[in-house]
């Protein structure tokens, strides 16, 4: 009942509330950026949806217009050069990540699941398929957000993203949003550019198909 209903009609009520107080900071925002650079102040991109669909995702514009539009930041050769001043800050902040408040009312996506990943990252698509993980809709933040964020491999993420697919519930989400702010103020799990990846330690990575109450024992440890 929750993950098909409640869910959305908390998704449309947060979404309008967080879009009605943040109208004026994304005027700012905008401002800032074209001033900063040359380039428009949002930035859309397609990203792999519920069900394998793809939509058009909406961020702040962070990098300049030499930065190619479908690979993942995390593997870019030269990502710190084509950060912009104001973008550098906004992602630091994660305040690049709020125009998707628009893509929550429109239904792409849902305050809490997977984070929707570019067309181009073909493995951690094929992963979270096996995994069931894109049975949800995608999310501003997700369980992976918050257990290690940039820093995990994609088989640690599709594990996570996997594990939340099958185990929504009120509870879970209202956690996962409550340690998003806390990985967000203390910048926990970001990085830019080509990095080493770290996975799950082994027992922590629970199959999908592994029996209900071990998976919610692997909920309460992590969120």
């Amino acid at each position: 009942m929750y993950q098909h209903f409640f869910k959305r009609l908390l998704d449309i009520f947060g979404a309008t509330i967080a879009l009605v107080i943040l109208a004026i900071p994304f005027i700012f925002i905008a401002i800032l950026i074209r001033l900063d650079s040359t380039g428009p102040a949002f930035f859309r991109q397609r990203r792999m949806g519920k069900d394998g669909k793809a939509f058009k995702i909406y961020k702040f514009r962070t990098m300049d217009q030499t930065a190619p539009h479908d690979i993942p930041t995390a593997q870019l050769e030269r990502a710190n050069d084509q950060i912009t001043h104001i973008g550098r800050l906004l992602r630091k902040t994660s305040i690049d990540e709020l125009p998707q408040f628009i893509n929550v009312l429109k239904g792409d996506m849902s305050m809490v699941g997977p984070r929707p990943v570019v067309l181009t990252e073909k493995e951690l698509i094929e992963m979270r398929y096996r995994n069931g993980a894109d049975s949800v809709l995608p999310g501003i933040t997700g369980l992976a957000q918050v257990n290690g964020r940039d820093r995990l491999s994609n088989l640690s993420k599709s594990n996570y993203d996997g594990i939340y697919a099958s185990s929504v519930s009120f509870l879970i989400d209202s956690k996962i949003i409550v340690k998003t702010f806390w990985y967000v103020a203390l910048r926990l799990g970001i990085r830019e550019g080509r990095q080493n990846f770290r996975n799950v330690r082994p027992t922590d990575v629970i199959d999908n198909q592994a029996h209900s109450d071990s998976r919610r024992l692997f909920l309460r440890r992590k969120i």
